[in-house]
């Protein structure tokens, strides 16, 4: 009797981190190459959300959770502001494989979705395992690489993923941020309403783009704000001309100090104007920078949408959504700033504000796209800022 023999499969996609290691599996999405940070994300989930914000840019996204996909994809869930921009996210690891989608929103089917945005991913990857290994020896540069035909040379990807360079100093917000001055109208989803839409506000927000997201402008609108958006190289004069009543600034990718080398002057103007200012996200991380701080690079970041903070200005904890691989050195903040928010995770610092100007900044990101809401009081926080600021101008107006 003949032995049957049963044939391998043969694998369709590649990640090549930059110590060696090969990891094979089932290609999705685009196909090609694309090269970035290797780190993990915890959330259950909102998975297009997440591949559609821009503080993703340059990195490759492991999924934690094992079903991503099964939910399909639509228009409504993106992120980025301009539609048919690529947001920056290099890659996705998945360990199951994309299925049919089970949902009445669905619109496309992920793979369907990531080939039309041009971000290639591989399936059938032990996604614990590589989790573990970025926890204990940190996040790693790697290259990613879809091919159906499977024909890899891996000397040759191994030698590219080793001359990576590293995440710190690069200056990622250029290739995300938007290019020209526009105004915001768009407010929160509502069920079998959708998006609603507001012309004006009870004040003037100008938001400073370093790579935002829609639902945080979709918020300030929401709480009234008049909102106007300029790019990250924005300078305080450009910010100021507009006569803002406060001033944001928003998330984004890469090293905060090397964004800040022409963003952090512009801040720092900003807040000696005294107009009230909210930043989350790499915005925060800025605004430490720009009130004398230092940054540095985390080991594995915080990547997800199950985080526990402490607003230390009111004792309660949150659950909140993060996305960042730097963190300000709360060691290095001066007297006049004090630590609001705290991450319960690792201790690192999640907030700060100025004593004696109405200024605050978090390090994660209280729009919940995707996430919890425990952190939306954040907006209002900051119009109650805008409103006493008012005021106080109001009241010193000579009658």
């Amino acid at each position: 009797m003949t032995a049957t023999s049963w044939p391998e499969s043969k694998p369709t996609a590649c990640l090549v981190l930059a110590d060696g290691t090969v990891i094979e599996g089932e290609g999705l999405g685009a196909t090609g190459k694309s090269s970035g940070e290797v780190c993990f994300n915890t959330a259950m989930t909102g998975y297009q959300e997440i591949l559609t914000d821009p503080s993703y840019a340059g990195q490759i996204i492991t999924f934690t959770f094992p079903h991503i996909g099964n939910v399909g994809t639509n228009d409504e869930d993106v992120e980025t502001v301009n539609m048919a921009r690529n947001s920056g996210v290099a890659g996705c690891v998945l360990r199951a494989p994309i299925t049919a989608p089970s949902n009445w929103r669905a619109a496309k089917n992920l793979d369907a979705w990531l080939k039309a945005r041009g971000i290639p991913g591989i399936a059938d990857v032990d996604t614990r395992a590589l989790t573990n290994r970025i926890r204990e020896h940190g996040m790693a540069n790697a290259v990613i690489v879809h091919d159906p035909a499977g024909n890899f040379d891996y000397e040759a990807l191994k030698a590219e993923a080793a001359a990576m360079p590293a995440m710190d100093g690069q200056d990622l917000v250029p290739g995300v941020t938007s290019a020209q001055r526009y105004d915001w109208h768009e407010t929160s989803w509502k069920p079998s309403q959708g998006y609603g839409h507001r012309e004006d506000g009870e004040c003037h927000v100008v938001v400073v783009d370093y790579g935002i997201k829609r639902n945080i402008l979709r918020l300030l609108t929401e709480e009234g704000c008049k909102v106007t958006v300029l790019p990250a190289t924005a300078t305080a004069e450009d910010i100021l001309s507009l006569n803002p009543d406060g001033v944001f600034l928003s998330n984004g990718p890469g090293d905060p100090a090397a964004t800040g080398s022409y963003a952090v002057p512009a801040i720092r103007s900003v807040i000696d104007s005294g107009t009230p200012t909210f930043g989350i996200c790499l915005g925060h991380q800025m605004m430490g920078l720009a009130l004398g701080g230092k940054t540095a690079k985390m080991h594995q970041g915080h990547h997800g949408a199950n985080h526990p903070v402490k607003d230390k200005t009111t004792g309660k904890v949150e659950i909140v959504s993060m996305n960042h691989g730097f963190a300000i050195d709360r060691d290095s903040l001066p007297p006049e700033v004090e630590e609001t928010h705290v991450s319960l995770f690792d201790g690192s610092n999640a907030g700060l504000r100025l004593k004696d100007k109405p200024v605050f900044s978090v390090q994660y990101h209280p729009e919940a796209s995707p996430g919890p809401q425990d952190s939306h009081y954040l907006f209002q926080r900051f119009m109650n800022l805008i409103r006493e600021n008012l005021k106080a101008r109001t009241d010193k107006t000579p009658a």
